[in-house]
């Protein structure tokens, strides 16, 4: 374990060690964590739940009704995070603020928002009746048929950076949100001055002012070579998408872990910690966390699982890789091709089975024995044999992240009878996202990227069916992130570099972050009856991935809600 460089103690701290705060913003909340430096302990953390959550139906405060497939968030949800949840966490650690030395965030990503120049969102102006004018989340897939026409015209134009992304850009990322709020709202387009992510946002909330991080850049944001597409490119898109990068993008890009800026005095009365004290580039979630798990080496494919998975994982070389999310030279750390590929619903997918409700006896089975309705289910479907429901399904409820890359893709589950049971429906689900899983794997590895140790962080990692389905259905040992709270961990590590305490890193990530080694490791036996299903999950995923019978019913469905 590397020790830290030890910086000269804050004025006014009676506190001979240091800490640093790290801040992740996610789907439905926010969460600080406050560590110590030299060692990576987690003294307290503290989470604020967003006041709008996802907002998928309708605008606040009674506003307009939103469109299939929409989901907006709301900036002062992230605000408050740094409001409450950071000083309660610094309260909770019993430390002197004085003691902090850097701050540092992540957030979902592809998480957007357009602003006017100064940084205010227009969701905040004038405009905040119009949809296109809030942040569009992540998993805001509405964008997908921008995202079409993207793919087809940079294919047409042997536009080299298309390879970068696996073949495809996501509905999910930059330029598809932004094209479509071009051509669905030109007003709010010609009053966006910046578009910027969620991830910088929040940091110039922190400095006061403008920064862009090279890893939302190059995954995200299509930047590649040191450039955006060309504005003869984007011209081909729409006219009036030409100067789209160069406008409203373009920006000095910042090395993770470097330091952007100081804490601004506005952010030092929200926070309760000392102003001038170290911001730390943005960063997305996933990637954030590779250092908080000692999952920085070559072929460490390091797997966050949440509502959503984001698989990344670093390689000495440049390969390209069909189906996957973005490959960005140092956008997981600096030295290494970092690449990114992900699923669209994981933990949405087990919530929604809930969603659709258990018959009564289960509520009262869950409610005698004082279990929550995923932990009834995971404990009844634990008692079957692989294959004993009879079900494959398709793991696509919010859509192919990878490597199909197609949001308007949808659900299956194939195999359902009379006697099938709501445990039955759950456990075929699992199982779907570690077939969905191994496909990742299988693409990274044919296409030249190797895969030595599988390492999953995020709060299904503490489902044990679930890990141990994945150690099974992989072939492999399934390591764990020691923390429960892993990207805020990490981005703890990242404000430890940006305020000098470490050199880069990986140092950091050595001294502060934690895996806990092969917990879960493959049963033969079981391996063998999942390599059965999985081929059936195969022929599922290459039919209905490609027929567009999947497309053809969305399509109907859409038609009917605006003709209704």
């Amino acid at each position: 374990m590397t020790s830290p460089h030890l910086l000269t103690p804050s004025p006014g701290s009676g506190d001979p060690e240091q800490y640093t705060v790290g801040v992740d913003f996610g789907t439905l909340s926010g969460r600080a964590v406050v560590v110590r430096v030299r060692d990576g302990r987690e003294l307290a953390a503290a989470v604020h739940t967003y006041r709008h959550a996802v907002m998928d139906r309708y605008l606040p405060h009674g506003g307009a009704q939103l469109p299939p497939d929409w989901a907006l968030q709301h900036p002062e949800d992230w605000r408050d995070v740094l409001r409450r949840a950071v000083p309660e966490a610094v309260a909770a650690a019993g430390i002197d603020p004085a003691a902090v030395i850097g701050i540092a965030t992540d957030f979902t990503a592809c998480t957007v928002l357009p602003t006017l120049a100064d940084g205010t969102p227009l969701a905040e102006t004038e405009l905040a009746g119009r949809p296109h004018a809030w942040p569009k989340l992540w998993k805001h897939h509405a964008a997908q048929p921008y995202a079409d026409r993207i793919n087809e015209l940079a294919h047409a134009r042997g536009e080299k950076w298309i390879t970068r992304y696996g073949g495809r850009i996501s509905a999910e990322w930059q330029f598809a949100k932004a094209l479509q709020v071009l051509e669905e709202d030109p007003l709010v387009y010609d009053t966006c001055a910046r578009w910027i992510e969620a991830a910088d946002w929040i940091v110039w909330q922190l400095t006061g002012s403008e920064s862009r991080n090279a890893c939302t850049a190059g995954y995200k944001g299509i930047h590649q070579d040191g450039a955006y597409p060309s504005e003869e490119y984007l011209a081909g898109l729409n006219p009036r998408f030409a100067d789209f990068a160069r406008t409203r993008l373009e920006f000095p890009l910042s090395a993770l872990g470097s330091r952007v800026g100081t804490l601004g005095t506005e952010a030092a009365a929200w926070t309760g910690l000392r102003p001038g004290i170290a911001v730390a580039a943005g960063n997305v979630d996933a990637h954030v966390t590779a250092a908080a798990a000692q999952a920085v080496e070559d072929g460490q494919l390091l797997a966050i699982m949440g509502t959503s998975t984001c698989h990344v994982v670093n390689a000495p070389v440049l390969a390209d890789v069909p189906g996957i999310c973005g490959v960005v030279n140092g956008g997981i750390v600096e030295g290494a091709y970092g690449y990114e590929a992900g699923q669209s619903a994981v933990g949405d997918v087990f919530a929604w089975v809930l969603d659709q409700g258990v018959p009564p006896d289960y509520l009262a089975e869950a409610a005698e024995r004082d279990e929550d309705l995923h932990t009834l289910l995971t404990r009844k479907a634990a008692g079957q044999p692989v294959g004993g429901h009879g079900l494959v399904a398709l793991d696509w409820l919010g859509g192919n992240r990878s490597v199909l890359v197609d949001h308007h893709l949808s659900g299956v589950i194939a195999g359902l009878t009379l006697a099938t049971r709501p445990e039955d429906v759950y456990r075929a689900l699992l199982e779907a996202t570690a077939f969905g899983t191994r496909v990742i794997v299988e693409a990274l590895e044919t296409g030249g990227v190797p895969v030595r140790e599988f390492i999953v962080a995020g709060g299904l990692a503490r489902n044990e069916l679930l890990m141990q389905i994945y150690s099974d259905v992989l072939r492999r040992p399934v390591s764990l992130a020691a923390s429960d709270q892993a990207p805020a961990l990490g981005s703890a590590i990242h404000a430890a570099v940006a305020a000098g305490a470490y050199s880069d890193v990986r140092t950091a990530g050595a001294a502060m972050g934690r895996r806990l080694p092969a917990v879960y490791t493959p049963d033969a036996s079981r391996a063998d009856a999942y390599d059965a299903l999985y081929a059936e999950y195969r022929l599922l995923h290459d039919r209905f991935g490609t027929d567009g019978q999947l497309h053809r019913l969305r399509r109907i469905r859409d038609t009917t809600r605006t003709a209704s």
